[in-house]
């Protein structure tokens, strides 16, 4: 049964409830062969003594409960500070006026709630909507940066008090939106409720040092030291490469010679390092296309040059810049004549257009989606393609950052028509930039702090599991395998986690993932073997 919803003031955001909007099993809408209702993990008493869980009884970010008053307004006072620079041109250059124009012109029409899958699949729950975070921002800026508020306090809507309480709601809040901008894409005049959750995720970081562990110390910090956000080094990269070598011999029969350190090639490749470490399969194909297509490309063996992603672009500007930066130079060391982003949503928007202003001078080296020439290579005619090799159903997801905020979408859906078999080919619903989030977007695919991974599965990846059931409807029967194709790295992660671990896909409908390379590959009418199994992808 579910519990009667209550109606969330924002005046009471800072209410000292033991969990102020708690999300229960039961208020979720159950998928087709989900008997009951997940079970949610069940937090030790001693860690609910020590990190804060009173938002909606999850803890993305392990805040710990003050112990004295001094640590409380230290808390608010950090917080008030921190607020104050982000609207302030010096500080906030790269995106002030967007977050300012969004921050004050949001009419509270809610037509954005519908479109958030969060907000939808929590039962929608106040806190959820997209413009509640923003709501409560612009309460506290009223409140204590504008004379009237200062004055006048709720006789004109400055009614929501700082304590402790609203710094660490909000900044739990904030890690609540996957950043999948569904919202400003509905939006009748433009506003981007999700950029503000950025950048309160900015401020968060910059001047309180609150981030998600996993995102911040296990991924840019540890970016910046090993040259990879998984910890990989160069050796190590040099060694992951003879693997994948191995791995082409046995999957082509002939041995093939990655180009490593090329100088002057005309593309450097750049891959989520997370596919080497969890889909070597994918930088695999890639390599096998390329050298098909008669292309001159290189990998770069150093620090940071064999690694896309860039977790900055989620939360935090310094550590963004200082990894595009470092990632362009590697290509500048090697003279190569652009960039080419592997199947990775968010590293490829970070280098193609969040970085481009800081990138001038002899730093602008062209950068470019990978999805773009690939669609050149398979149209091309230069590698002989058998669609009936990939004679499976095959659906498509649509990577937020790619698709609905740079606008990629037909590339993908070309190269499919040419390399998947007559008919095999389906759309989800709500395809192309009206896409859901594939629940692990915006860091969510890589933060497991506490409890926070019943969240994201069974809350953020709960309307991406019901489009790849409603596209594949016609073919749950185990006995037909089924290609969900995920051309980016987190939606992978998303995917594994989420549809083949949790809702049990594989298991439950014999449906697999992987990228879009690997359907390329697979097509082609000289491979001795199939380069997609259903046996050995789990």
């Amino acid at each position: 049964m579910k519990t009667p919803k209550k109606k969330l003031q924002i005046k009471d955001f800072g209410s000292d409830d033991t969990v102020l909007s708690p999300l229960e099993p039961g208020d979720l809408e159950l998928l087709r062969d989900e008997k009951e209702p997940p079970k949610f993990k069940q937090i030790k008493p001693e860690i609910l003594e020590k990190y804060d869980f009173s938002l909606d009884g999850f803890s993305a970010l392990s805040l710990p409960i003050p112990k004295t008053k001094e640590e409380e307004e230290a808390i608010v006072n950090g917080f008030l500070s921190g607020l104050e620079k982000l609207f302030q041109k010096e500080n906030n250059w790269g995106f002030l006026m967007p977050t300012t124009l969004s921050n004050e012109f949001c009419m509270q029409c809610n037509t954005c709630n519908e479109a958030c899958p969060i907000y939808v699949e929590s039962d929608r729950k106040d806190i959820y909507r997209p413009n509640f975070r923003p709501e409560v921002l612009r309460r506290i800026i009223k409140r204590y940066f504008s004379t009237s508020g200062k004055l006048l306090g709720k006789w004109v809507g400055a009614d929501l008090d700082l304590n402790w309480r609203v710094v660490y709601h909000l900044a739990e809040l904030v890690y609540r939106c996957t950043l999948c901008r569904r919202c400003a894409s509905v939006c009748p005049i433009g506003v981007d409720n999700a950029l503000i959750s950025r950048e309160l995720r900015k401020m968060f970081s910059m001047e309180m040092g609150i981030a998600p562990e996993n995102v911040h110390k296990s991924g840019t910090v540890q970016h910046m030291k090993s040259g990879s956000s998984t910890g990989m080094t160069p050796p190590a990269f040099l060694d992951t490469i003879e693997f994948i070598e191995d791995l082409i011999e046995e999957k082509t029969g002939r041995r093939m010679k990655i180009p490593i350190d090329k100088q002057g090639a005309d593309i450097l490749l750049i891959h989520n390092a997370g596919e080497y470490m969890a889909w070597p399969e994918n930088p695999a194909a890639f390599a096998i296309i390329f050298e098909a297509a008669g292309l001159n490309w290189t990998l770069s063996s150093a620090a940071m040059g064999y690694e896309g992603v860039n977790y900055g672009v989620w939360y935090d500007d310094v550590q963004f810049a200082r990894i595009a930066m470092a990632q362009v130079q590697a290509a500048k060391d090697l003279g190569v004549k652009k960039i080419v982003v592997g199947e990775c949503g968010h590293a490829t928007k970070a280098l193609i257009t969040i970085a481009d202003r800081m990138l001038v001078g002899d730093m602008a080296i062209p950068r470019e989606p990978c999805l773009p020439l690939l669609e050149q290579i398979v149209t091309s005619g230069v590698i002989k393609f058998d669609r009936m090799k990939n004679n499976f159903p095959v659906t498509l997801h649509d990577p937020c950052n790619m698709v609905r905020l740079m606008g990629i979408i037909d590339p993908q859906r070309t190269i499919l028509e040419h390399v998947v078999a007559p008919g095999q080919f389906r759309e989800m619903p709500h395809a192309g930039t009206n896409n859901v989030c594939c629940g692990g977007g915006s860091g969510f695919a890589i933060t497991n702090a506490h409890n926070f991974p019943d969240w994201r599965n069974n809350v953020a990846s709960r309307t991406k599991a019901k489009q790849v059931l409603e596209a594949f409807k016609d073919v749950l029967d185990p006995s037909i395998p089924k290609y969900y194709c995920a051309p980016c790295s987190n939606c992978k992660g998303a995917a594994r986690d989420a549809l083949i671990e949790h809702f049990g896909f594989k298991e439950k409908y014999n449906i697999i993932y992987n990228g879009l390379v690997e359907l390329i590959v697979n097509a082609m009418v000289d491979m001795p073997h199939p380069f997609i199994t259903w046996e050995d992808e789990f």
